[in-house]
């Protein structure tokens, strides 16, 4: 079975619509530029989760914490990331689409 959301996000990066990493994406957040979903991995630091759970409450941002690192990373084309940035609109909605799909299943 393929993962649908995982090869959505991979196409999604090929778009140039991904912030990667961690203080990109908090960089992009603080200086309230757009991004519509944030997705963590379910590896990183509670430290790190708890920051970007409160960012995304603040701004109303969608998250999704479901994948390894290195899952993300994989799609991505390098080992492993924590935290990717959505900066477009209905590529994220795609992606949660997605999401939503996959939990159901």
């Amino acid at each position: 079975m393929t993962n649908k959301f995982l090869q959505f996000l991979g196409l999604t990066k090929r778009a140039g619509n991904l912030i990667e990493g961690y203080n990109k994406c908090e960089e992009f957040i603080k200086k309230n530029k757009k991004i519509y979903c944030i997705i963590i991995s379910n590896d990183v630091s509670e430290n790190t989760k708890k920051k970007f759970l409160n960012y995304c409450s603040e701004y109303n941002i969608p998250i999704i914490n479901e994948y390894t690192k290195s899952q993300l990373g994989s799609i991505l084309g390098i080992s492993e990331i924590n935290i990717i940035g959505v900066c477009n609109k209905g590529m994220s909605n795609k992606l949660i689409e997605l999401w939503k799909q996959e939990k159901e299943s």
